[in-house]
């Protein structure tokens, strides 16, 4: 009789010739727990998702409700579905007045392709700007927009008419043009290694796309929900976008995605042709039902105000000669060692030691930390201890 693990191998479509191979379960708030009864801490929700932890009992006690009444009844815009519209007005109240129309989806990749769709859409143009380092997903627009050719080489030919710009330098902001359909920017870099940008610059972001009447799409699928320590990173800024992208920690666990603009530009998806984006679980109502109950905990609790105090106690923490840099804004952080291959083996010895920690896609010399928003702060520390008891079993002081 095979094993799990050699099911998995065998019949689960492979993405690189070195899974993890860990095998849970269960979970429950920052902790996983394996088959021996072994404790992992996770310090990386999941990569952005599990923000309130595993297994919230009121996020679980939303999706029994909802699964009890009906799941899935028809594709995205159809019929009125409670949890869609009781999610989409809560989203709406925490949201800047121009971020009205919530259209959902699948996933973080499916808000990317119907984002570029709704500006192309919208402007009548078809430039797209991108910039350098970016991640925005994997299909084929958003790959078309990663700013990372070893990536997208293997599958070329991808979007045309998209240009690149470096993050956070204003001298390129004069490649946006009366031509520039959108620019695309993650509000603050992930997979990059977590590169904050400076607050002149998104201002100055902002109002070049004002000049040239380019729609802003700013990507906030790894950093919305409190992570940054504010509601939505662009608040930071004191900027808004066109479009903003949610995913990730928005479906409270469950699989679901957004783009929100106004309802004057939403509403160029109805016509010539109508139907101007389709999904058929987009917007799942169990999905939605989650989602909505997430952010009632999140705003409810309060959980956002006590980030930055759980920031400064990993920036405390994280200390040790190896360390060349940690970055980030609140519990999105990045610590910055001097190869791949150093933090691949300190990655591991945490692992071995119950802390779940990993690396960015363009940025593989750095360690992310990105834990649930409830982690305590003796919870932070002993996390830290491990952290740092690794990279000193491989670094010399």
């Amino acid at each position: 009789m095979p094993t799990l693990r050699q099911l998995f191998l065998a019949n689960n479509a492979q993405t690189t010739n070195f899974p993890l191979l860990l095998e849970f379960e269960r979970a429950e708030g920052i902790y996983m727990y394996d088959a021996a009864g072994k404790t992992f801490t996770d310090l990386i929700s999941g990569i952005g998702v599990s923000s309130l932890g595993h297994g919230n009992p009121k996020v679980i006690e939303a999706i029994k409700q909802q699964v009890d009444k009906y799941m899935h009844l028809m594709v995205y815009g159809e019929y009125v579905q409670t949890p869609q519209v009781r999610f989409a007005e809560k989203l709406i109240s925490v949201l800047p007045e121009n971020l009205q129309s919530v259209y959902f989806t699948n996933s973080g990749a499916e808000a990317v392709e119907g984002a570029l769709k709704l500006a192309k859409r919208f402007t009548g143009r078809q430039q797209i700007v991108a910039c350098q380092h970016s991640y925005h997903g994997s299909t084929h627009g958003a790959l078309s927009i990663m700013g990372n050719e070893e990536f997208k080489q293997a599958y070329r030919p991808l979007l045309p008419g998209v240009s690149f710009i470096r993050f956070n330098e204003p001298a390129d902001l004069d490649l946006i043009t009366e031509q520039t359909a959108c620019v695309i920017i993650e509000t603050i870099q992930g997979e990059a290694g977590i590169r904050v940008p400076n607050t002149d610059y998104m201002r100055a972001l902002r109002n070049r796309c004002n000049q040239t009447g380019t729609l802003l799409i700013l990507d906030e699928i790894q950093a919305a929900f409190g992570r940054t320590g504010k509601l939505f990173a662009f608040e930071h800024f004191g900027i808004v976008p066109d479009i903003l992208l949610l995913a990730k920690a928005l479906g409270g666990g469950m699989p679901v995605g957004a783009f929100i603009s106004s309802s004057t530009i939403m509403d160029s998806l109805k016509e010539n042709p109508i139907l101007g984006h389709i999904t058929t679980f987009g917007g799942h109502p169990v999905c939605c039902a989650a989602g909505l109950a997430a952010l009632e905990v999140l705003l409810d609790e309060n959980l956002v105000s006590a980030v930055a105090e759980k920031e400064a106690i990993f920036r405390k923490l994280l200390v040790h000669p190896a360390i060349k840099q940690v970055r980030g804004k609140g519990l999105m952080l990045a610590v910055e060692l001097d190869n791949f291959d150093l933090n691949k083996k300190i990655i591991d010895r945490c692992i071995e030691h119950g802390v779940i920690t990993d690396w960015f896609l363009h940025c593989s010399n750095s360690m992310r930390i990105a834990p649930p928003l409830i982690i305590s702060n003796d919870q932070i520390k002993h996390a830290c201890e491990i952290i740092v008891e690794a990279i000193g079993f491989y670094s010399v002081s």
